[in-house]
């Protein structure tokens, strides 16, 4: 068993508080998309002029873009006490730099934002502006898990799981998981969020009957949640049968399943309501909340396999000291 890092168990909880907080800035960000409220506050980075408008809150449009940037702006205090309290109390250099990462990453994700509005919505920046967004909730992820008591405590799985198994499977449902949030944000800053108007079915079938980019984007996002509601309870299925005992693996493999099949239904309400605001941020908030449980059981899964090896590898070193002590005698 490794010895525990120091480290403050504070810099766990603001890790998680962030990561939290994320989730709830992306989910604001789907709000504003949902409402076409992007140019509703027409200069960055003031607000009309302004750092906080009189009134802004009475009208929808404005609440929701002007309410994005106080949530962003609180987010970017919250990542810069984090990276100062990491570097001043972390010992782990890659640590450090994961997050000095983080903090570039919020950095450009407000440049981005700016970007956006600036030059009216572009589609490739809104896109990066959405992608990023992810890659900045996977880095507080990842600095929440490497700083909790499972990480440093060098716990070893539970007797008979070989969590090495997992490793690729969970990493291969993260990676996709994060493909389709891509796709679906081309699919909404493209505006075919409504190109097929049913569901379940594809214009009544199972293959559109034709194809144009609107279809096509939306029909790969169909198949692409298939493909991950596929991998996920294949995931779950696996912790059931081979690993149920390890928590470190079953809880978050189980709220996957849960959290795939409330996007999948989010995702459907989306058509049925003809992209209602309420599903449609919810369906957002929810894929957010599906890379973040997902990162987190890969690297959980990560870790308990890394240890695995460590504890062979200590355990074989004795014996192959002594080989090589016979081979030089003789």
């Amino acid at each position: 068993m490794s010895n525990p890092v120091p480290v403050s168990r504070g810099i766990h909880r603001l890790a998680v508080i962030l990561a939290g907080y994320v989730v709830l800035l992306i989910t604001a960000g789907g709000w504003v998309k949902s409402l076409e409220a992007g140019l509703s506050v027409p200069d960055w980075p003031l607000s009309y002029g302004m750092l906080n408008p009189p009134n802004w809150w009475q009208i929808e449009t404005v609440r929701a873009e002007h309410g994005h940037r106080l949530i962003a702006g609180v987010a970017l205090i919250l990542t810069v006490v984090l990276t100062v309290w990491i570097a001043r109390r972390e010992e782990r250099l890659w640590v450090r730099r994961l997050a000095y990462l983080a903090l570039g990453t919020v950095l450009a994700q407000a440049a981005l934002g700016g970007i956006t509005v600036l030059f009216f919505l572009p589609t490739a920046i809104s896109v990066s502006h959405a992608g990023l967004a992810q890659l900045f909730l996977i880095l507080v992820v990842t600095l929440a898990v490497v700083t909790s008591r499972f990480w440093l405590s060098g716990r070893e799985a539970a007797p008979g799981v070989d969590a090495s198994r997992m490793v690729v499977l969970t990493s291969a449902t993260t990676i996709a998981i994060y493909l389709q949030i891509l796709i679906g944000a081309v699919m909404r800053h493209t505006g075919a969020g409504l190109a097929i108007p049913d569901f379940p079915l594809v214009f009544g079938g199972l293959v559109p009957p034709r194809l144009d980019f609107a279809i096509g984007i939306h029909y790969t996002h169909r198949i692409g949640a298939l493909l991950v509601a596929t991998l996920i309870f294949w995931t779950l299925g696996w912790v059931l049968r081979q690993a149920i005992q390890e928590t470190a693996l079953s809880r978050p493999a189980s709220a996957l399943a849960v959290l795939v099949l409330a996007q999948g239904t989010l995702g459907g309400l989306v058509v049925w309501t003809s992209k209602a605001v309420l599903p449609n941020t919810l369906h957002v908030g929810t894929g957010a909340l599906l890379i973040a449980t997902s990162v987190v059981l890969t690297l959980a899964s990560r870790r308990l396999s890394w240890l695995a090896d460590r504890q062979q590898a200590t355990s074989l070193a004795p014996v192959v000291e002594m080989l090589e002590t016979e081979h030089v005698t003789t």
